[in-house]
This record gives C-alpha cells, sequence and structure tokens, in this order.
C-alpha cells in the first residue's frame, strides 16, 4: 500500500491539476472571471458554477395547467365530430349536448341504432357509449382521460422552457410539481412581468372563415358558429368553429415591418401550407379571422390565393408586441391555460448575503478543521489539509465541468463535506499508531493503516453516498442541491484521503527515510 506505481502517481497528479484549473475561475473574481473567458481559447478551462435562485436573485413562480380544460375542448370538440359524422352517415338525432362530461344525443329512428354506435366509435375507438331507450351517451374512460392530462402536462412543460429559452434567461429551473404544477425558478431576473404575460397566453392560433351573413350583435350565434372579439377594431365577428388551418403546423414566425407598421411573418410546413393555400383559394374574396386565444387579431379579406405557404398577421403591433406574438408563435400553443399561483423575487443583495454567509461558514469551518489536524496529528496532520484543500478544489471543478447549480442547501453540503472530508485520514491515522505500539516498523504501520482502515473507509463513505443518491431521487430543489454536493464531496474525500494523502507520505518517506512516525 506504501508503494505507489509511476502510473498511479501521474494520474493522481493529473487528476489534481485539472481540479486545479478547472476551479480556478470560481475564486478569482467575476470580473477576472470575464477576463478569462474573453482572453482564453474556448478549450481552456473558464467555466464557473451556476449560482441558484437563491444565491443569484431572480424569480419564483408556481404555475397551475388547467389539465381540465382539456377535457372540456376534446368533448367540445367531439360535438362537432359527431354533429358532422351523423349528417354524413344520413342518421336522424335530436337534443346533440354536452352535458355531466358526456356528449347526449337521441336518435329519431331506433332502427339506426347500430349504424349510429359504428359512427361514433369510428370518431374515436376510445370512447365509452351507453345507449338507454335511444338516447346515446358518449363518454372518455377513466384511463384516456387520465393519459390526456399527463400528455397535456409534458406538453406544457416543454412549451414553458421553450417560451423561456427564447427570451435569452440562462439557467432556468423547470419542474413538474404534483400532477397539475410546475414550478419555475429564473436565476437573476429581477423582474418577472414580462416572462409572466408570455407564459400566461395560451398562444393558440387558428385560421377560420368569416359568416358575413350573420349579425354579430345577435345573442346567439347559428349552430358551429360563435361570435368572437376583435382586438383589431373593437368589432365582433361571427366566425365558424371550424378551423381552417391550426397554428401547430406554424414552423417559423418572426417579427417584422409593413408599410412601416410592425407585423408578424409565419410560414407553415407543407401539409399547413398545402392547406392554407386550398382554404384561401376555395374562398377568394371572403372575410377569414386569424383567432388567438378566442380573440381575433384581424379579419382581412383574401384577395387571392397563397400558394406559398407563409403570410403576414398584421394589426395594431407595438415593436414589443410583434416580437412577443412572434415568440409565442415559434414556441407553440399551450394545450390548456397556466394561472400563476404563486410568485417571490429573491433580490441580488439577498443573494449576495447568503453568498457571503456561506463563504463564511465554509472558512470558518475550513479553518477550525485544519487547525485541529495539526493539533491532533502534526506533521501528518499538514498532509492532510493539503489533501482537504486538493478535495475542495475537486468539488468546484466538477461542478463548474457539469455546470451545476449552486444553491444554498449546496454551500452547506459544501461544508459538511469539510467537516467529514478527513474522517477517512483519521481511521487511517489511528490505524497507523496503534501499529506503532504494536512496535511494527515505519513501512509496516503505514502499510497496515492503509490496507487495515480501507474497508471501514468505503463502507462509511457508500451509506451516506446511497443517503445523498436518495435525496437526489426523491427529493426537489434545494434538497437535490444538497445532494449533489455531498455525492460529489463524498467521492473526491474517498480520492483525497486515499490517494493524494499517501503519495505525500510516500513522497516523504523516500524524501527523510524516517525511523519513527511523527504521529
Amino acid at each position: 500500500m506504501v508503494y505507489l506505481e509511476r502510473w498511479k502517481i501521474i494520474l493522481i497528479l493529473i487528476v489534481c491539476a485539472i481540479g486545479v484549473l478547472y476551479s480556478a475561475p470560481n475564486f478569482l473574481g467575476k470580473e477576472n472571471a470575464v477576463w478569462l473567458q474573453e482572453h482564453t481559447p474556448g478549450f481552456f478551462p473558464n467555466q464557473t458554477v451556476n449560482l441558484g435562485l437563491d444565491l443569484r436573485g431572480g424569480s419564483h413562480l408556481l404555475l397551475e395547467v388547467a389539465t381540465d380544460n382539456v377535457i372540456d375542448e376534446h368533448m367540445q370538440a367531439l360535438v362537432d365530430q359527431t354533429r358532422a359524422a351523423l349528417r354524413v352517415a344520413k342518421i336522424g338525432y335530436t337534443d346533440l349536448t354536452l352535458s355531466g362530461g358526456a356528449v347526449h344525443f337521441k336518435l329519431t329512428d331506433a332502427s339506426q341504432s347500430d349504424a349510429a354506435k359504428n359512427v361514433v366509435r369510428d370518431i374515436d375507438h376510445d370512447l365509452d357509449v351507453a345507449v338507454v331507450n335511444d338516447d346515446f351517451a358518449l363518454r372518455m374512460t377513466n384511463e384516456k382521460i387520465a393519459e390526456r392530462k399527463r400528455a397535456a402536462m409534458d406538453q406544457s412543460i416543454e412549451i414553458v422552457r421553450r417560451r423561456i429559452d427564447e427570451t435569452g434567461t440562462r439557467e432556468p429551473s423547470i419542474q413538474r410539481q404534483g400532477d397539475n404544477r410546475i414550478l419555475v425558478q429564473l436565476p437573476g431576473l429581477d423582474d418577472p412581468e414580462h416572462i409572466k404575460n408570455l407564459l400566461g397566453q395560451t398562444a393558440k392560433l387558428t385560421f377560420r372563415l368569416v359568416d358575413e351573413t350573420a349579425n354579430p350583435l345577435d345573442t346567439h350565434a347559428p349552430p358551429g358558429e360563435e361570435i368572437l372579439p376583435s382586438g383589431d377594431d373593437g368589432r365582433s365577428y361571427v366566425v365558424q368553429k371550424r378551423v381552417m388551418v391550426s397554428g401547430d403546423t406554424l414552423v417559423d414566425a418572426q417579427p417584422s415591418f409593413q408599410d412601416g407598421a410592425a407585423v408578424v411573418s409565419f410560414k407553415f410546413d407543407s401539409i399547413g401550407g398545402r392547406r392554407f393555400g386550398e382554404a384561401t383559394r376555395a374562398n377568394t374574396g371572403h372575410l377569414f379571422a386569424i383567432v388567438l386565444d378566442n380573440k381575433i387579431i384581424s379579419a382581412p379579406v383574401i384577395r387571392e390565393p397563397i400558394m406559398g405557404g407563409s403570410g403576414v398577421i398584421s394589426g395594431h403591433f407595438t415593436t414589443q408586441s410583434a416580437q412577443d406574438l412572434a415568440l409565442l408563435l415559434r414556441a407553440g400553443a399551450l394545450p390548456a391555460p397556466i394561472k400563476i399561483l404563486e410568485e417571490r423575487t429573491v433580490g441580488p443583495g439577498l443573494g449576495a448575503d447568503s453568498i457571503k454567509a456561506g463563504a463564511t461558514a465554509s472558512l470558518v469551518g475550513l479553518v477550525l478543521v485544519v487547525v485541529f489536524f495539526v493539533f491532533a496529528y502534526g506533521l501528518f496532520g499538514i498532509f492532510a489539509d493539503i489533501a482537504l484543500l486538493f478535495n475542495i478544489a475537486l468539488i468546484f471543478a466538477v461542478l463548474s465541468i457539469l455546470q451545476a447549480t449552486l444553491t444554498l442547501p449546496g454551500i452547506a453540503g459544501i461544508v459538511l463535506t469539510i467537516g467529514t472530508s478527513l474522517d477517512a485520514n483519521v481511521l487511517v491515522f489511528e490505524r497507523i499508531r496503534e501499529e506503532m505500539r504494536l512496535g511494527r516498523s515505519v513501512v509496516a504501520s503505514i502499510d497496515a493503516g492503509y490496507s487495515r482502515a480501507l474497508s471501514a473507509i468505503v463502507d462509511a463513505n457508500m451509506t451516506t453516498l446511497i443517503a445523498s443518491v436518495l435525496l437526489f431521487i426523491f427529493g426537489s430543489g434545494p434538497v437535490k442541491g444538497f445532494a449533489v454536493t455531498l455525492s460529489i464531496g463524498i467521492v473526491t474525500s474517498i480520492f483525497s484521503a486515499i490517494m493524494i494523502t499517501r503519495l505525500i507520505i510516500v513522497w516523504w518517506m523516500k524524501a527523510t527515510k524516517p525511523k519513527t512516525i511523527p504521529l
């Protein structure tokens, strides 16, 4: 155990050098770290540890996704699909309504019951179809409802992530909370209003035909149509519920200017472009509405077929509102509305205080541990303290390489690591003392100290590592930050105690050839 092969020595030195290089930017100060990034090659270590919301300051938002709306919209669409399918099949019906979470209708001819069952099952094979005295009730199964809600949550998280990424916000944390909530943490963002406005819009874009014969001042719209307000001129329009083209087929949207006014240019994919071209060719000379979240942005006249798969949305846009709309369209529509349940803003001053307090705690803990080890183990205590400094460098190096986010609980994990990282050295040094009392030689005592303490060191650290992994898997937010730094600290502590301290002792023995051990 005392002798170290040349390749092991080289490996230890390389790991220590990498640790010092990659951790150095974290201790150079902000200005020097920026200079280092600007004046060194891309392969040179210049990344620093990302600071979490509680250290850097920023915004904390808890969002709730109205997943029930997804089911309601699906059932409402089922009403329209059922009406169209029954008409195509020439099956007579009355009282087609949506109530109690089910689509109800009654046949006018009881002999068409089997045909009606086949028609509605063709619409959706997962429907639960109940028939009582020719009264049909169509419901979604519980499994299908749960599946749609899960899909809505997954899609919502992805859309929220896209929208935030489009704004250029760095290191956002976006996590699922429960069945229908999303936790968003935005370090460095102290004014969340713009983000809140972006996240609060569903951004569901549709292109629909306007019924120019219907009166928008009427109380009720004709079947298959609805009255929607216009944000462009304050008017209302009667539009068809049937969607000509959906915003789901958009591939790009960019803000631009047309005749000195801010507009949003858009482009469809091949399928959307073909549908848009067919719709505009079939309805040339008629009004069509561009609807965003059940509000008409504009209702222009189709003057000629638009076959290129692209177009322009005009309205009373400002430059910022055009940019925001383009961002929303690029990111995609949310499957359901989002409500902000909780909002907190952490000022950068509070984050700076947390960093200062954490740094002070770490420094005090480090000094106390270093001094204690010097008093307790003399020269070997100094060897262990040197290995401890390399251990801290390795922790920050790993955090920098992984671009992990350091939080206040993460600092607590580092402080705990400083206090416990020398445990392995305690086991080794005490074992060496026992061997010396038994009259063994210097080499034999040191060799036995490392070989016989190794199993206890591994066992003790593995149990802590298992606990850290479980904290990371089942914990969230701050708990994960604590688990990450503690896990990294455990691994680097074993390396520093078993490899670095032993390498220093081996060099000392070769240089001094001692007759006794100063323990």
